[in-house]
């Protein structure tokens, strides 16, 4: 091998080394964090911990944000389970939260990942922006541009993986590995950092396994 080529490979080498330690990746033990008062909510709202040696989290009622944790852009993956009740599961992350009116959120509809219903089949998964953008508006306005169906299928009441993508502009979630996203959209504001929740409405939702990397 010349040297000419050498030094190229090697600076190649570097950088590919380089952009990877400064991709910061924090793992979180949503257990823990509940134990030792590191996660934030308010009256009313439920939280108790999962002992499940594979899914050590919590079941939350509301949006419980980390303390001292605040995200930009990178991706965050999860692990979550809903229940089968029809209208009454809602779950999912919040990023980019200013306080627990104004955020953006990522969220399923268990209760319609089995549906036979052509149109509920495309509400599985949602994307909304608070409180501008709620799904009620959004659905109204954009008829199926910010909700889709979720590939591949899973059961309501199992546990699924997620993964966020978040970008400058565009946000894109993957469900259960699949290398084809479930839904990706531009996002509807000029956020672009702040806090970020375990987010459940109506019914609990359980959570484990919360994983954040930050991109440089």
């Amino acid at each position: 091998m010349n040297n000419l080529l050498f030094r190229l490979l090697l600076f190649s080498c570097l950088l590919v080394s380089s952009a990877s330690q400064a991709q910061k990746i924090e793992k979180y033990n949503l257990s823990e964090l509940f134990r030792n008062n590191d996660l934030i909510y308010g009256p009313g709202q439920h939280l108790s911990t999962i002992d499940d040696p594979q899914h050590r989290g919590v079941t939350v009622t509301g949006i419980v944000c980390l303390k001292n944790v605040t995200f930009s852009t990178g991706s965050i993956d999860v692990d979550i389970r809903g229940r089968d009740v029809f209208q009454q599961s809602f779950l999912g992350i919040a990023f980019h939260g200013l306080d627990t009116v104004t955020y953006d959120a990522i969220y399923f509809r268990p209760f319609n990942f089995q549906t036979t219903d052509t149109l509920r089949r495309k509400h599985m998964v949602q994307y909304i922006s608070q409180p501008d953008y709620p799904w009620d508006k959004l659905r109204k306005e954009h008829p199926l541009g910010y909700e889709n169906e979720v590939t591949p299928s899973v059961k309501p009441t199992d546990w699924f993986h997620v993964h966020i993508e978040v970008g400058d502009e565009k946000i894109s979630v993957y469900v259960n590995h699949s290398a084809i996203p479930s839904l990706t959209i531009k996002k509807l504001n000029s956020r672009n950092n702040g806090l970020i929740a375990i987010w459940s409405s109506s019914l609990s939702g359980d959570f484990a396994n919360l994983e954040i990397k930050r991109n440089p």
